[in-house]
């Protein structure tokens, strides 16, 4: 691999000033999406710093060092949204919502930025809403093209939008779910916004909440992929430097507790709620502004990673089979910072095509088709998607027929009933 690191950064991506203090350092991980081939099995693995890092002035969290994003995003990237049926429930219920509150139609255009495979512009289509996916992975951009949506392969920012905006789009509705953390240069990214944005158009942000992180030890949501970790008190600033103004927050309980935050044009007429202010005192009663809240977390950290392979060590003692489901991300986080490999974990269970057959980085644990659980028959699942967990439960329950059991980490280690 010869992408290249941005080591320690003197400075906050957003706002600039000295970046000084420490969240939580989860040690030297490999790129969570960046699993191994069979015939690339004797070959070595590069591995990154993931330290994360708080602003005491902005108090936006940020990965001390930066990977590029092509490291993330390219001809072979793995996640494919449309093979988590909560997610797409979630996404045609969020298309039903925007376009009776803002009276969208055929005569509105329509933008989502990391469009992945077309999982949630299919829904505006059906509805006959014209619309627009950017999207850099070149395969999920072919599997939206496939699908009929129309899918251009770039990185969002300044440049992309103006380019946009030549081309005659501008539109009333952008918006972009997970995505604000994949971007190294969150200024850049947001001030494309506006550029491409009507002048009552609306930009709809969805992004895991920095307090639900805190509050739930959610440590295995840090990964090379998200360069930030969000609360509306970082992005208002960031928001507002490129002219743009909240107006609206929902709080979401998609992975493990999101924010979709509404922003448009400072001069636009849409009035801003109450629930924005709520949700900035929520966040300030929380600790988001208080270096101590961070150091308290990084002990939670620790502990979970005790607790999960005192767990496993003991199964494996007893002579249990141990399992996993779900090669997310979030899995391979948990697994490479608690040093677990197949000798604890057998191996995990995907449905995913592209993940099957091959190892998790760093790990090395085996990716197989959920079909095998049926024939191995593991004593214990441990479900590393935690936040789709009710979903792998349904899916999954055949286990309980000989005496199988459902195990989750986070925000500690837990067998479930």
């Amino acid at each position: 691999m010869n992408a290249q690191l941005t080591v320690h950064p003197a400075n906050c991506r957003a706002c600039g000033a000295p970046l000084t203090h420490s969240m939580v350092d989860l040690g030297l991980s490999p790129v969570s999406n960046a699993f191994i081939k069979p015939e690339n099995i004797a070959q070595g693995e590069m591995f990154y710093p993931l330290h994360a890092m708080v602003c005491d002035s902005c108090w936006l969290v940020q990965l001390r060092d930066a990977t590029p994003a092509e490291t993330h995003f390219h001809d072979d990237y793995v996640y494919f949204s449309s093979y988590s049926t909560s997610w797409l429930e979630h996404a045609r219920r969020y298309v039903e919502a925007m376009t009776a509150r803002f009276g969208l139609g055929p005569q509105s255009r329509v933008m989502e930025v990391a469009s992945n495979d077309g999982y949630l512009l299919q829904y505006f289509q059906q509805a006959g809403v014209p619309c627009l996916g950017i999207e850099p992975s070149t395969n999920t951009g072919k599997a939206a093209r496939a699908r009929g949506i129309d899918s251009r392969e770039l990185f969002f920012g300044e440049r992309t939008a103006r380019a946009l905006c030549v081309e005659g789009w501008q539109v009333d509705l952008l918006l972009g779910n997970n995505v604000l953390a994949h971007v190294p240069d969150i200024n850049d990214f947001v001030g494309g916004m506006p550029v491409v944005l009507r002048p009552e158009g609306v930009v709809t942000l969805e992004f895991p909440h920095l307090l639900r992180l805190l509050e739930q030890n959610q440590f295995d949501t840090l990964y090379h992929e998200h360069y930030s970790y969000l609360s509306l008190t970082a992005l208002v600033p960031i928001l507002a430097r490129a002219g743009l103004r909240v107006f609206d927050i929902e709080h979401l309980p998609t992975h493990g507790g999101s924010l979709r935050m509404f922003a448009c044009h400072q001069g636009a007429k849409h009035v801003t709620t109450a629930a924005v202010q709520a949700c900035l005192d929520e966040e300030q009663r929380g600790g988001l502004t208080s270096v101590e809240r961070y150091a308290a977390f990084a002990e939670g950290v620790r502990l979970a990673r005790v607790d999960l392979l005192a767990f496993l060590i003991d199964a494996r003692r007893k002579g249990k089979r141990v399992a996993a489901y779900g090669a997310a991300a979030k899995g391979n986080t948990l697994l490479n910072y608690c040093g677990i490999d197949s000798d604890l974990i057998e191996y995990v269970v995907d449905r995913n095509p592209a993940k099957q057959n091959k190892l998790l980085p760093g790990s090395r644990i085996p990716v197989l088709a959920p079909e095998v659980i049926e024939t191995r028959k593991p004593d214990y699942l441990v479900i590393l998607p935690w936040n789709i967990k009710d979903e792998v439960m349904e899916q999954m329950s055949g286990i309980r027929a000989w005496g199988g059991r459902f195990v989750v980490a986070i925000p500690e280690t837990v067998v479930l009933p």
